[in-house]
């Protein structure tokens, strides 16, 4: 039985262009790119190739990116080193309460080093409101850190209209574009954004590297200290390796990205038609905002979404029911308790993210899987009352 892949959101496969173009990093040549010698001078110009190829991918200058080991890591660098940068200004931060734990833990964090942090709620679709963002800005607001696209859900948040209302109050700007890169295009040359945060790992590249955008003139703090790498901005010798392999998938993402995003769209909008048609008694969560295009989060009513991912398991399908950083937690997830799910509901949802090597044919044998494992585990629900009243959604 061929195995079947619907976590894209969680990491994505290393592409066959992107691993041969990290191959000799890890062999021919693994010298050091701070080294002046003749063993760092093609390691440090295939870092600087790389950067120039993320900065093509995001519309910005190479001095514009700093590389560092992970989304969570570039996150942590935005948000605390702008934090204690701009301390003396202000101590004011506004986020959401639906970001990835990377955003949501260091605010925490923060808020124990004297900071005060408002969180903004969304409506039941998942989206904020920017009347509300507005409202919340205080003159000692000194960064605003909102999420370009939901993990969970795939919602997009209006970045473009965060940004001018960032500009406008002289705010700095950051947002956690992990989700969104490679998926949809992201230009910081009209975007009024600060600081952006990628994942190499969540675009076809491998695990262990990251990038952040540092638009000009904005200060950071380093939170890794050592020596003057990433021009004195992160200590740390540079994963040369994991650093070209992201450079190629961000080149690779800028030239596939519309075919790409065709097909993802067409396959997804298949699965939830094929799940809407033979399933009652569901719920498409965000369904009413924009989302990603590869991103469909479901809730069945009466059962736990951990024992569907058991059952689809034994067909060789793997997905979610959340994010991955906090799949071993038996808690209900944050981002569809903020949406005003229940903890019912929220415990009953799967996330379905598909990539683009899925196909028509995959997603169909899911659709004829799933409806007898749900069936089978509502049958041992005592809260299952068998309704089957057809059930319509937007996508």
């Amino acid at each position: 039985m061929d195995k079947i892949y619907f976590d894209h959101n969680a990491t994505t496969p290393v592409l066959d262009e992107v691993f041969d173009a990290m191959l000799p990093y890890l062999k021919e040549e693994w010298g050091n790119p701070s080294s002046i010698h003749w063993a760092g001078r093609v390691p440090k110009k295939a870092v600087e190739d790389a950067r120039e190829k993320v900065a093509a991918f995001l519309g910005c200058s190479p001095v514009e990116i700093i590389f560092t080991s992970s989304g969570t890591e570039s996150d942590n660098l935005g948000i605390k080193g702008l934090a204690y940068a701009k301390k003396k200004k202000g101590n004011h931060i506004i986020t959401t309460k639906v970001e990835h734990p990377a955003v949501l833990k260091t605010c925490k964090y923060l808020e124990k080093e004297g900071f005060e942090v408002t969180y903004l709620n969304v409506d039941e679709e998942g989206m904020i409101d920017l009347g509300d963002l507005k409202e919340s800005i205080r003159p000692e607001t000194i960064l605003i850190t909102v999420m370009y696209a939901n993990n969970e859900t795939g919602v997009i948040f209006p970045v473009e209209e965060i940004g001018r209302i960032a500009k406008e109050h002289k705010i700095t700007f950051h947002t956690d574009a992990v989700q969104a890169a490679g998926k949809i295009p992201i230009d910081t040359s009209s975007l009024d954004v600060d600081l952006l945060t990628i994942s190499g790992h969540k675009l076809y590249a491998p695990k262990g590297v990251g990038a952040l955008f540092v638009r000009r003139g904005t200060r950071l703090v380093p939170v890794i200290h050592g020596g003057h790498h990433e021009r004195n901005r992160r200590g740390g010798t540079e994963n040369v390796a994991g650093i070209v392999g992201l450079g190629t998938a961000c080149e690779i993402a800028t030239r596939d990205m519309e075919k790409e995003r065709a097909h993802l769209e067409k396959i997804t909008k298949r699965l939830e038609n094929g799940i809407i048609e033979r399933v009652p008694d569901i719920h498409i969560n965000g369904g009413g905002s924009p989302r990603l295009m590869n991103t469909s989060n479901i809730s069945f009513e009466f059962i736990e979404g951990e024992s569907i991912l058991l059952g689809l398991d034994m067909h060789q399908i793997a997905a979610s029911s959340g994010s991955a950083c906090t799949s071993g937690s038996l808690e209900p997830t944050h981002v569809l308790l903020a949406m005003g799910k229940t903890a019912e509901l929220s415990h009953g949802s799967i996330r379905f993210s598909l990539g683009r090597t899925n196909t028509v044919d995959e997603v169909d044998l899911l659709i004829d899987v799933l409806p007898p494992i749900v069936e089978r585990m509502r049958s041992m629900s005592p809260l299952y009352a068998g309704s089957n009243e057809p059930v319509v959604f937007k996508r």
